[in-house]
């Protein structure tokens, strides 16, 4: 077996510039000729079903849901970074990048991560071409604020609705190549399997969740786009249709399963508060701008945050990190957290809390500001605890939140080894010097 990083080479900041120029292209009249099937619906689906349509590819769309604006990418929160430098702090793509690599523990694939901060900036002008409602500032420029890990202000946000926002964008640019008829969408159709021709992917067996009616579909090229796989534990703010059935389907076919290790534990979510739950409700990152992070310096006090004076609350985050205070990367909050409480100092009993409190914030820029900021927020975690934000902290707790591993192909040798647990080749890289020939996702 062999696997094949493809990251070209040369200096990380030419990278992807000098790939691109040595890509072979396909010929735009050619383009019509291939048909791509993307399999889900949600950001990644809905967008590269798009993008790909627009390119003057044929498209299929498929979707479990009965919409793609059901797709859990709506329950997103805070934001979108880009090195746009719109505040003035220092921001660059090198700033973005270095931020990421180290607030990813320096396990990331730094060519990957590089990319990514390159292309962020025209990620946010689609976005806002797409018709996206980011906030602005006074003037018409599209406002920033901060996020964990980061120390500029480089998060472009849409209240605490900005996976909504974005996904409506996303959606209303499929469903215009819908109506110009390069995308055919399959909403509630579940994939079943995923068809293999000479090692290569090759097309898609779905089942019609209405009529139960199972049909195959043929195309030159599969995108897998189905989210993660974050239910493996028993609580995640991932949806219970996050069941990551049409990765397992292409890893039984011989596509290999990277680094399902990198579980993002995300530090604000509202803590368990009962047996009949089937997922947690995250609160968003942003809420850590003006909220500080909090546990009382007693060990098992069960007194009422209000009845604890200042001299005897632990903001821990701001101790142990002045330079970052309650901005650190969402994994070392989440470890602090747990430290804290399983060191006693818990605020829920059982022993999964700490407080989020936003007194200062309130005392100094008025609660119609922080209303304004983060209401749709606070208005929703006082539904589901029944206490009041503006008057009482918030208790958040980590939970699992976002996966990053991801399907890659194995290359099998030219003998094919015997038994269960045979790997068939790739169908989504080839060897190293084999001419494209067809698209590949």
């Amino acid at each position: 077996m062999a696997l094949h990083s493809r990251v070209p080479g040369g200096p990380i900041e030419q990278k992807w510039d000098t790939h691109r120029f040595e890509l072979k292209l396909v010929n735009p009249a050619n383009k019509r000729r291939y048909h791509i099937a993307v399999v889900g619906s949600g950001l990644a689906g809905a967008s590269a079903a798009a993008s790909l349509a627009e390119l003057g590819y044929q498209v299929s769309c498929f979707c479990f849901q009965d919409s793609p604006r059901r797709a859990h990418s709506i329950a997103a929160q805070g934001g979108i970074n880009a090195a746009k430098n719109y505040q003035n702090d220092g921001d660059s793509i090198w700033r973005l990048f270095y931020d990421t690599v180290k607030g990813g523990d320096f396990r990331a694939r730094e060519a990957n991560v590089y990319r990514l901060a390159q292309i962020s900036t025209a990620i946010i002008d689609q976005c806002v071409a797409q018709g996206v409602p980011f906030a602005r500032e006074y003037g018409g420029q599209l406002a920033n604020r901060s996020f964990g890990g980061a120390q500029v202000s480089r998060t472009f946000y849409a209240r605490g609705q900005t996976g909504q926002q974005l996904l409506l964008g996303a959606y209303q640019a499929l469903a215009r190549q819908i109506g110009l008829g390069q995308v055919a969408m399959y909403p509630r159709t579940e994939m079943l399997d995923l068809v293999v021709i000479d090692g290569r992917a090759r097309g898609i067996v779905v089942r019609d969740l209405v009529t139960g009616a199972i049909r195959s579909h043929a195309a030159h090229a599969v995108v897998l786009a189905t989210g993660g796989y974050a239910n493996v534990y028993f609580l995640s703010t991932n949806a219970k249709g996050c069941n990551v059935t049409a990765t397992w389907r292409a890893y039984k076919r011989g596509a290999f399963f990277a680094n399902p290790c990198f579980t993002q534990i995300h530090p604000t979510c509202i803590p368990a508060h009962g047996r009949h739950q089937s997922k947690l409700t995250l609160m968003s990152e942003s809420l850590r701008n003006d909220g500080r992070i909090w546990v009382s310096r007693t060990r098992g006090d069960a007194r009422a945050p209000d009845a604890i004076p200042e001299t005897e609350r632990d903001y821990y985050l701001e101790r142990q990190y002045p330079s970052f205070g309650n901005l650190v990367p969402r994994d070392v909050a989440s470890r602090r957290a747990k430290e804290m409480c399983d060191a006693g100092h818990s605020v829920v009993p059982g022993g999964h809390g700490v407080y989020l409190d936003f007194r200062d914030a309130i005392q100094r820029l008025g609660r119609s500001t922080i209303a304004e900021r983060y209401g749709n927020l606070l208005e929703m975690y006082e539904r589901i605890t029944g206490d009041d934000p503006y008057r009482l902290p918030m208790k958040i707790y980590p939970a699992p939140h976002l996966h990053h591993g991801r399907i890659l192909g194995g290359l099998q040798p030219d003998v094919e080894p015997r038994g269960p647990a045979r790997h068939r080749r790739s169908e989504f890289l080839r060897p190293r010097g084999q001419p494209p020939g067809r698209v590949r996702p």
